[in-house]
């Protein structure tokens, strides 16, 4: 009689486990348990060194991975097929996990990253056979190389996705980001979030930054007509620009120059001052106008009444920087959602200087051309 009492208990234990199981996968709990531990990239970007449609352009993809990687774990990176990536082969790419440069190859081993199908749409990054990769790690690969191969935008402006650790990666974490490519502006932005960007013309007769001198023209979006420069005079123009986004960590607003502002002749009018590229703004001074030294006969600056743009060296009131060619100047910035009209958060004004002497040489058809980019941090 004791052992068919026991019989019947262990039976009854039995069939409640298998009915609890029956349940719970039922239910789908299992599935939720063996997923608790994935999680959504974050801080992901993605910035284009240039945005024009069929443009080659170098892309720097930013993102961190919450739950990190294991020795050998991999991620994809699958970019939007209308990029032509075909030319990349894997000097093209470079790395750094943890803010520290890595070593990349074919495949993985001993402290060796492996990337496979460089020149596809889709590419492979493979973690080293010896070195995992901690959690809340920022990871930032750079595809290209402005001096050499690059890859080709799509050839009409609309939004495009990159796909980052999805289809057969074995890292936990996974997540999406659109760039936008529009005419000479460089816009990248996350899943489910807005971007707008917007330069403006200013008209005659307006202040700067606190400077003195008022704008001598009226700008459009496009152009900065200063016209027929007059000696040891300074001339100003400007641009208003706005940034309305909701992301998160905000965004900074670069101005680069596609080159020097030159005449057909091979004249340069250099950047402020007297060619320095000056860094940190400083207060605005003509051009030393010695002969001989032809970077002294002419210069121009630009300064930002955004007094907190994220530079380092900020634009206080009247304080005029140079603009190298070989490097974009940030004017504008905020560590956070902006509205698109309220001042130093998404609203600001950038103006430019020239100044020439009597030695600077002669010319009717000095040109450059500025481009800004927009690069939100979600």
């Amino acid at each position: 009689m004791i052992h068919t009492e026991k019989t019947v208990r262990t039976l009854q234990a039995v069939a409640m486990t298998v009915g609890l199981a029956v349940f719970l996968w039922s239910t789908g709990l299992p599935t939720l348990f063996l997923n608790v531990e994935a999680a959504s990239i974050t801080s992901a970007s993605d910035t284009l060194t240039d945005s024009n449609p069929s443009s080659d352009s170098v892309h720097t993809l930013a993102f961190t991975t919450p739950n990190g990687m294991v020795l050998n774990g991999t991620f994809e990176i699958a970019l939007d097929a209308a990029f032509d990536t075909s030319l990349l082969v894997i000097g093209d790419v470079s790395m750094t996990v943890g803010g520290g440069g890595v070593t990349l190859a074919g495949s993985s081993g001993n402290g060796i990253w492996g990337v496979a199908n460089v020149g596809n749409d889709t590419m492979t990054f493979t973690a080293p056979d010896d070195i995992g990769v901690a959690s809340s790690t920022e990871i930032i690969i750079t595809f290209g190389d402005e001096a050499g191969t690059m890859i080709a935008n799509p050839g009409s402006t609309n939004s495009y996705t990159i796909d980052i650790g999805q289809g057969g990666s074995t890292m936990q974490d996974s997540g999406q980001v659109i760039v936008a490519i529009v005419d000479e502006v460089t816009v990248s932005a996350s899943v489910d979030t807005s971007l707008t960007f917007t330069v403006s013309g200013v008209g005659s007769g307006q202040t700067v930054n606190g400077s003195p001198t008022t704008t001598v023209a009226a700008s459009t979006a496009t152009t900065l007509p200063f016209g027929t420069l007059t000696i040891d005079s300074s001339d100003t123009l400007a641009h208003d620009l706005t940034v309305a986004t909701n992301a998160k960590n905000g965004y900074s607003v670069t101005v680069s120059l596609s080159g020097g502002l030159q005449s057909s002749t091979g004249a340069i009018i250099d950047s402020f001052t007297n060619g320095t590229d000056l860094a940190v703004p400083g207060d605005w001074s003509g051009p030393s106008s010695l002969v001989g030294q032809d970077k002294t006969y002419g210069h121009w600056g630009v300064t930002s009444d955004d007094p907190d743009a994220g530079r380092g060296d900020e634009f206080t009131s009247d304080k005029w920087a140079g603009m190298a060619t070989s490097s974009p100047t940030i004017v504008m910035g905020h560590t956070g959602p902006a509205d698109g009209s309220t001042a130093d958060i998404g609203a600001n004004r950038v103006g430019y200087q020239i100044e020439i002497s009597a030695l600077q040489e002669a010319g009717d058809d000095y040109n450059t051309t500025l481009r800004y980019i927009a690069t939100p941090t979600f």
